[in-house]
């Protein structure tokens, strides 16, 4: 049975819907977690649902704070063995229309500050010669989408860079997987208008759409001594509407 007893997980995008489901997860398998994400309020809220929880108000976007808040994470949890990072923006524009600003942001927040946060984690992690990093990618990463040339760039980075991370530091016992979710409830997909919605359940083989505890059960496996032997991977989970 995968239990996460004694170790001390990092996870970003707290707040969100996936992030919350990963967080209850690695809770419930008695993993000792801090969540960070930008909402005081939610992170309040999140900590009261979740009393055994820390919390920590960081915004990934601010690049020359990251290897500070690893030390404090590390120094508050008393040691890093697994990093999840889940936090990701989106800014949706036709190419043409697209502003650099747009491009840039997206392209600084998922891909850029995930590798730092992945760099100053493994620091941490090289140590006790013992790391699991799983890194929240996107079924558009693979497939790319209409609107989302930047999204799907940053998130198709990712899985390249945990490729190149993974070759790097598999001798240490550290590992680099991707989760792959599809179209998965979250505040991210509320918005999407509910005729897009039902265009999308339609090209979904099981035919709806897929929920948090989905991806928090595959991020719970891969940050397990169950997926010791996996690096360089990336697990799809979209219900089969991408299947590489």
């Amino acid at each position: 049975m995968i239990n996460f007893r004694n170790k001390k997980i990092l996870v970003t995008g707290a707040t969100g819907g996936i992030g919350g489901s990963i967080i209850k997860k690695f809770i419930s398998l008695e993993g000792d977690v801090l969540g960070t994400g930008t909402n005081v309020n939610k992170l309040d809220l999140l900590k009261k649902q979740n009393t055994n929880i820390k919390i920590k108000k960081f915004d990934i976007s601010d690049h020359s704070k990251i290897e500070e808040f690893i030390e404090n994470v590390s120094l508050e949890l008393g040691g890093l063995d697994i990093l999840i990072n889940n936090a990701g923006v989106n800014s949706d524009n036709l190419s043409l229309r697209m502003k650099d600003e747009e491009w840039k942001k997206v392209l600084d927040i998922n891909l850029t500050s995930t590798f730092l946060l992945s760099k100053y984690a493994i620091k941490k992690m090289l140590k006790n010669k013992y790391g699991r990093i799983v890194n929240i990618t996107s079924i558009v990463g693979h497939s790319g989408n209409l609107g989302q040339a930047n999204y799907s760039a940053s998130k198709a980075g990712i899985v390249g860079m945990s490729k190149s991370l993974a070759i790097e530091y598999a001798k240490k016992n550290i590992t680099i997987n991707c989760v792959s979710p599809g179209f998965i409830t979250s505040d991210m997909t509320s918005n999407i208008a509910e005729k897009v919605k039902l265009y999308l359940t339609s090209r979904i083989p099981m035919g709806k759409l897929g929920t948090g505890d989905d991806v928090s059960n595959c991020v719970a496996f891969l940050s397990s001594e169950s997926a010791s032997y996996i690096t360089g991977e990336t697990m799809h989970v979209n219900g089969g509407m991408y299947m590489s």
